[in-house]
């Protein structure tokens, strides 16, 4: 279990870091400015600010969002303490995704309220919300946790048997 605390511990502080990182720099690259075309019009940099939740929903509103945060990240300690997914190693990275993305967008909330955004993707007239490097890593994390499956132990049988071919002559 150390090991995969340390994992997810690791895993969470690059999310954070990375996080952290990018949203100073859009802020001081990005603000105020027009977007920035990466790949034409269908990636682009574009500076936001969101006091809302995904998508903006409930922006303006004055919530304290941030209590999400701290239930989000409650719940995904949860889940690795009590071994809700298992620990292999696929479930360890997407846990600690989720939490280094918790954290991050945790870390705006408190210090202003707002949560920088700055990826946009889609065609002209038709954009998902812009994101961020920790609303990536969430969403990542999450992908994974269902391509993984949320059973705890995937890999051990069902409760029958092992198959392991038919049997072999005796005292084999």
């Amino acid at each position: 279990m150390r090991r995969s605390l340390a994992y997810l511990a690791l895993i969470a502080a690059v999310i954070v870091g990375l996080d952290r990182w990018t949203k100073h720099w859009a802020g001081v690259e990005l603000a105020l400015r027009p977007p920035l075309r990466l790949i034409g019009d269908y990636v682009r940099l574009n500076y936001a600010r969101n006091s809302g939740v995904a998508f903006g929903i409930g922006h303006g509103t004055g919530f304290p969002y941030y209590i999400f945060s701290l239930v989000a990240i409650a719940v995904i300690l949860w889940m690795f303490v009590s071994g809700r997914v298992g620990r292999g190693l696929g479930r360890v990275l997407a846990l600690g995704l989720l939490l280094g993305g918790a954290v991050g967008n945790l870390v705006d909330r408190i210090g202003s309220g707002e949560v920088v955004d700055f990826i946009e993707i889609g065609v002209p007239r038709w954009y998902w919300p812009i994101f961020n490097v920790a609303d990536s890593a969430i969403t990542t994390g999450i992908v994974l946790l269902l391509v993984l499956g949320w059973s705890r132990y995937p890999t051990e049988p069902t409760g029958a048997p092992a198959d392991d071919g038919p049997p072999g002559p005796a005292g084999s």
